[in-house]
């Protein structure tokens, strides 16, 4: 199938041939569909917690932070250019429409209009006066702002009364107020390479007076997404795609990508957040009682689970415990057993046991489902036959299947990506995130390059497939801690106002 070429453009990516081998079987099998149980609901897998509940675990993450490292982060790399798709058009074929009028009616209200305003005015233009599509233009391209080539992470969103902030600077504050430990915030970007450089001026240039206004310090890094986990395309018949030089084409794979990245981060408790989910301070509040919430019922559960482990392996397997950690798995972790797991005899239960506790750990923030496109929480069957919580997309779902669209559609929330994560074992030691993906969970898509089709391939999720096997807490979180900026008019909601 590969030539000399071919083998010798694989083994400078990174990639085993073996795994282009088996992208490629996955293109002409398919992946399996997901098996759902069931939604998870409020009474049924996600927890809604009382008053007194928020409480007592604010007081657990408190006691903990100062022996914890605490990381915050933030897939950045995806560009805004989707955030302008009307005004691209605009631009490019003078086609408006009610998101292009609302744009230029209330421009002045946007952070960067006085940027904007600055750009025109130094190639002598005056924004109040000056067309549309120069305007547009010099919004969009790399005349003025450029905009439409920009990752949202660098774009300004907020409007202060003596500063204008981007999401990055945000995060900033945001990691300020619940991801402080011994005296510094430490935040991973992941970003993409042709982007790095305004990434790292912006933090250099900020970092410093942010550091100073909440007293602390920041330990900032980047990342990039691993040349090693772009996925191999083919063409519709599922031979490997070639460009006009003949070289087989690899793709990004998608946010699943980022398991490698995340693998390497050194941390006791890691917190996962969108870059463009962020809300100017007036409503930082609820964020962050709702991150250290669920930060500390992840510890609470963490430390069950390390005390169960420990009793485990010191031998004890009385009926007292096997019931206890039973009960625990079932009705807290949301594991339930294969059919007959209750005549297995007791070494079999133990190791099960053993099995199920020792693993990553996640809470994960639930919303009340609004409409908003994203994955759900649902109880799913797993490869071994025990159906635990999942967060799943509509593409994992097999919609002829009526049983499971039927399933699918009694979703009562859905992941704004809001995960509070912990993968060291009860003796510190990390586990190896690679392991507890489900490789079969990857997503196909259609797409072209150079006027021609194909067929890409998408790693498993990173909140999906590729934490399939990890121990999951659904908890319900305040809508307002959700708002994410799909579209540049977005910014225009009440939440974005400063």
């Amino acid at each position: 199938m590969f030539s000399q070429k071919d083998l010798e453009q694989i083994e400078a990516k990174g990639i085993e041939i073996q795994t282009v081998k088996d992208q490629i079987q996955y293109f002409i099998d398919g992946f399996p569909w997901m098996n759902l149980t069931r939604a998870a609901t409020p009474e049924d897998g996600i927890l809604q917690l009382t008053d007194e509940q928020i409480q007592e675990a604010l007081d657990t993450y408190e006691e903990y932070v100062p022996t914890l490292r605490i990381v915050k982060f933030v897939p950045a790399s995806g560009a805004a250019t989707r955030m302008f798709k009307s005004l691209f058009a605009f631009l490019e074929a003078g086609k408006s429409d009610s998101s292009v009028e609302q744009f230029f009616e209330r421009i002045r209200e946007f952070a960067f209009y006085d940027d904007l305003k600055a750009v025109l005015a130094k190639d002598g233009f005056d924004i109040e006066t000056a067309d549309r599509l120069t305007i547009a233009e010099y919004f969009l391209t790399d005349k003025g702002l450029g905009y439409g080539s920009l990752p949202k992470g660098l774009l300004k969103f907020h409007r202060y009364e003596n500063e204008n902030r981007t999401p990055v600077e945000e995060h900033l504050v945001e990691g300020a107020s619940y991801a402080r430990s011994k005296g510094e915030v430490a935040i991973h970007f992941t970003v993409s390479p042709e982007h790095k450089a305004k990434f790292t001026e912006l933090i250099e240039e900020k970092a410093a007076e942010y550091a100073e206004r909440h007293n602390l310090g920041f330990g900032i890094d980047f990342s990039e997404q691993k040349s090693s986990t772009d996925t191999i395309a083919v063409n519709l018949d599922n031979t490997p795609f070639t460009d006009k030089n003949g070289s087989l084409l690899f793709r990004p794979a998608g946010h699943g990508a980022l398991l490698a990245n995340l693998n390497d981060v050194e941390a006791d408790l890691v917190f996962i957040k969108n870059i463009d989910n962020v809300v100017p301070d007036r409503l930082k509040n609820t964020t962050t009682i709702y991150k250290r919430a669920i930060a500390g019922t992840l510890l609470q559960t963490r430390q069950r689970l390390f005390d169960y482990l420990k009793r485990l392996d010191s031998g004890d397997t009385s009926q007292e415990l096997m019931a206890e950690i039973d009960e625990f798995l079932r009705r807290v972790l949301c594991v339930e057993p294969v059919e007959g797991f209750y005549e297995w005899p007791v070494e079999k239960v133990v190791e099960y046991f053993r099995t199920k506790l020792n693993r990553p750990i996640r809470v994960c923030g639930m919303v009340k489902n609004v409409g908003e496109p994203g994955g759900g929480p649902f109880w799913a069957k797993s490869s071994d036959g025990t159906s635990q919580l999942q967060v799943v997309e509509s593409a994992q779902v097999d919609m002829d299947d009526q049983v499971q669209k039927d399933k699918f559609l009694k979703a009562t929330h859905f992941n704004p990506v809001d995960l509070v994560c912990s993968w060291t074992d009860y003796t510190g030691k990390a586990f190896d995130l690679l392991k507890f993906r489900d490789p079969q969970t990857g997503f196909i898509t259609q797409k072209s390059k150079d006027g021609k089709d194909l067929k890409a391939q998408e790693l498993p999720g990173l909140w999906n497939g590729s934490m399939s096997d990890w121990n999951t807490l659904f908890v319900e979180v305040p809508l307002i801690t959700f708002n994410p900026v799909k579209t540049v008019n977005d910014l225009l909601r009440d939440e974005h106002k400063g």
